[in-house]
């Protein structure tokens, strides 16, 4: 473990505490690192209107962009479980959108860690370069 790595996984513990989860009582913090160093944080929120709830990964990512940051290389994720917790579907695409092969450090109790690259969670992702594609069609 690294202390960036420490740095990352502390902020999002600590975030975590401020999630606002009433219905589901799971808890989740996150902490992305921007490609300038800076790590920003954010919180599940969840909404009686279930789907209109954001999740932690995507709040984390928000913050850094009203920030300015437009490149994301690490994020950590903690959640009080036995086991680390993967990011849902919708926070993988999130996520590749400002870094597609970032490092992902997923932490549970007892500061158990799970280290992966984007790229293993999210294979034949599509990006922002898939957009620019020129497939000669007129």
């Amino acid at each position: 473990m690294s202390a960036d790595e420490d740095a990352l996984v502390a902020a999002a513990w600590a975030v975590r505490e401020h999630a606002y989860a009433p219905y589901s009582r799971f808890r989740v913090g996150a902490a992305v690192r921007g490609a300038s160093g800076r790590i920003y944080v954010g919180a599940n929120v969840e909404n009686a209107a279930y789907p209109v709830g954001a999740c932690a990964e995507r709040s984390a990512v928000c913050a850094a962009v009203s920030a300015g940051e437009r490149q994301i290389v690490a994020v950590g994720i903690a959640t009080d479980t036995d086991a680390p917790v993967s990011p849902c579907g919708l926070c993988r695409q999130t996520l590749r959108e400002f870094g597609a092969d970032m490092e992902v450090v997923l932490a549970s109790r007892g500061d158990a860690r799970r280290r992966m690259r984007l790229s293993d969670l999210l294979p034949m992702s599509f990006g922002p370069e898939d957009l620019a594609a020129d497939d000669g069609a007129d």
